[in-house]
Order: structure tokens, then sequence, then C-alpha cells
């Protein structure tokens, strides 16, 4: 039960960061005002989750591939973490 529950809200605190990072993504194509509450909001709530990748990676010119990185590590770590309290809580 605890850890049906404790995997749950893992499982939905890092789909909220994905699906974060992909508004993100998706909004730096439009013309938007970077000041506006919701595009702030956006980049203070996903920036420490990119940044590090950023200083990790190098440069690739104009193309940031930094949210797709954060993507797949969040997956990855999702994953990881729900085989583990899957095994602990058995």
């Amino acid at each position: 039960m605890l850890g049906e529950i404790l995997s749950r809200t893992i499982g939905a605190a890092i789909n909220i960061i994905i699906l974060a990072i992909i508004f993100r993504s998706l909004l730096s194509f439009l013309p938007l005002d970077p000041f506006h509450p919701v595009v702030r909001l956006l980049h203070q709530f996903t920036e420490p989750f990119l940044q590090p990748i950023r200083n990790f990676m190098p440069s690739t010119g104009m193309f940031d591939f930094s949210p797709l990185v954060a993507i797949v590590l969040l997956s990855v770590i999702n994953s990881v973490l729900q085989q583990i309290l899957f095994a602990l809580f058995r």
C-alpha cells in the first residue's frame, strides 16, 4: 500500500516535470514575451533540471538538446525508482 502510494506520487511528480519541459520547449518556438508570468514560471521551474545538463553538454550552436536529454534522464530515473520501490514493498 505505502509502496504503491509512494510509487504513484514519485511518478506523477516526474511526469509533471517532463510536461513542463515539453511545454517550455514548445513555447520557445512562439514569439511570446519572455516576461509573461507563464513563461517565467516555466523557466523558473524547469531551469534547475536543464542548466546542469547544459553545463555538461558541449555547445551545439543554435540547437539546445538539454530538454531532450532531461526527458530521457527523468524517464530512466523514474523507471529505476519504480523498480526499486517495487522490490522494497513487494
